[in-house]
């Protein structure tokens, strides 16, 4: 599991991010860090694992660009087509 910062302390959550790191989508490694958003650079479908769930569920046609406000785990690679995804934390 993911450390997840933000846990003890909901404020933080709703401050800017301080922090980022380059995800490499894979379908069974979860992310180091829970994040706060995802950055999405290249266009295209992102599947995600969300903190408050076990299943993946998939964001279809993300603009290239986009900031998601998402507390993701994992990025699932299998059916994700963005690309630069970007961790926010």
């Amino acid at each position: 599991m993911p450390t997840n910062k933000f846990s003890q302390n909901d404020n933080a959550t709703q401050a800017p991010a301080t922090n980022a790191f380059a995800i490499t989508p894979n379908d069974s490694t979860e992310l180091t860090t829970t994040t706060r958003a995802l950055y999405v650079g290249g266009a295209g479908n992102v599947v995600v694992r969300l903190s408050g769930d076990t299943t993946n569920v998939t964001l279809v046609g993300v603009v290239a660009g986009t900031i998601l406000p998402i507390r993701a785990i994992l990025v699932a690679a299998t059916s994700t087509t963005a690309t630069n995804i970007i961790g926010l934390y």
